[in-house]
């Protein structure tokens, strides 16, 4: 079978599994072939399809995320090497990054908190934008902590960025507090491929997927140094209920919207 048969063969049957589904198999494709997508596009017929893409192709209809199968997600300027008990990183938290471009300029902030960093998503993104920052990662998941470093070592930014385990109030102060915290509500349904393997911890906040704001907007008024502003992002339809609470924290609020339109991601300054 040609390349171009066994990805349209896998992409039919990866239909009623996901979203993209030429995507996924274009992605295992080239992973199984050891090169990057745009080859096997720009001339599938140079390759013979590997025996191990059928058990990529395997993996991915039981819903494994392609990010745990491929070991790693591009996001921004950067790859991050994930895997399980990571949360794997979304194209809509790149609109955070946006917003701190925007205000921020090619100066940058010196100093840079992501609170839950998960792989490091955040903040390496963020250092790689401006590498004469620097900054702080704080998780309480072990497992993310030890890609975060990983991938702090392979982008070559490990003298920039320190990651430690904590909570929601560790970390101390920053120009640019950046945060994906959890946010889905305990009864929201949710894709196989996130509920099955994503870890829950990252993912859920409560009866009403609020709980993790709760916890962090009254810590920074005071966390928030030399003018500074906090990105933190928000579901689509979180907009007004977080926004009250930061208004009742002392801070003043904008939203950026993703690149779908939604409501993605609230910038909070001292009034």
């Amino acid at each position: 079978m040609s390349v171009r048969a066994a990805l349209a063969q896998a992409a039919q049957q990866l239909e009623p599994i996901s979203d993209t589904p030429r995507l996924d198999a274009e992605l295992l494709m080239a992973h199984a072939l050891g090169v990057e997508r745009s080859a096997v596009l720009l001339d599938p017929d140079h390759h013979s399809v590997p025996r191990s893409f059928a058990r990529l192709l395997a993996r991915r209809i039981t819903h494994e995320p392609v990010a745990y199968i491929l070991g790693y997600r591009d996001f921004w300027t950067i790859r991050l090497a994930v895997g399980p008990g990571a949360l794997i990183p979304r194209p809509d938290s790149e609109t955070l990054i946006e917003a701190a471009v925007a205000h921020f300029g090619p100066t940058g902030p010196r100093t840079i908190l992501d609170l839950g960093t998960g792989p490091g998503t955040l903040l390496l993104a963020a250092l790689d934008q401006w590498p004469n920052a620097c900054g702080v990662g704080i998780d309480n998941s072990d497992q993310a902590l030890a890609y975060a470093r990983t991938n702090a070592r392979a982008l070559g930014l490990a003298d920039h960025a320190n990651f430690a385990a904590g909570g929601w109030a560790d970390g101390g102060a920053a120009e640019l507090i950046l945060c994906n915290p959890p946010y889905i509500a305990a009864d929201d349904p949710l894709m196989r491929d996130v509920r099955d393997y994503e870890p829950h911890t990252a993912l859920f906040a409560g009866n009403d997927g609020l709980d993790a704001y709760r916890q962090i907007i009254p810590t920074l008024a005071g966390r928030l140094s030399g003018g500074g502003i906090a990105i933190i992002e928000i579901g689509a339809t979180q907009r007004a209920a977080v926004t009250a609470l930061a208004t009742d924290g002392g801070l003043a609020v904008t939203c950026r919207q993703d690149l779908g339109g939604r409501d993605r991601a609230l910038i909070c300054r001292l009034i």
